[in-house]
């Protein structure tokens, strides 16, 4: 299994004025969906930003996400590891293959693949 990238997750009700200020460091809008807006650097793509409202098909909002290219073994080594699962393994009708662990410190890891 192979981390693809790392991607922080913003709580914020402020969209517009995220995409603003972040945009001043070179950031620019690679996705939408209303709830939650994901930037990218140009110039480094995998390097992103994700700003949400909260998170519209799941119980809790992520702290961060992590795209794996193996998100059925990444959702079986969490299962034996014994890890928390905070959002059970599904496809979501925006195009990725997801489920939520929780880390030893509490925070919610988005763990997905694209379909």
């Amino acid at each position: 299994m192979a981390v693809r990238r790392v991607v922080p997750n913003i709580r914020s009700q402020a969209a517009e004025e995220s995409r603003e200020f972040y945009g001043l460091l070179g950031f620019e809008e690679v996705m939408n969906h209303g709830w939650i807006m994901t930037l990218a650097s140009p110039s480094s793509p995998a390097a992103q930003i994700s700003v949400m409202t909260g998170d519209r098909t799941a119980p809790v909002d992520p702290d961060l996400s992590i795209e794996v290219d193996d998100v059925d073994a990444a959702y079986a080594v969490m299962r034996a590891s014994g890890a928390e699962i905070v959002h059970p393994l599904q496809d979501e009708e925006w195009g990725v293959r997801r489920f939520f662990v929780r880390d030893p410190s509490g925070r919610v890891v988005n763990v997905l693949g694209h379909l």
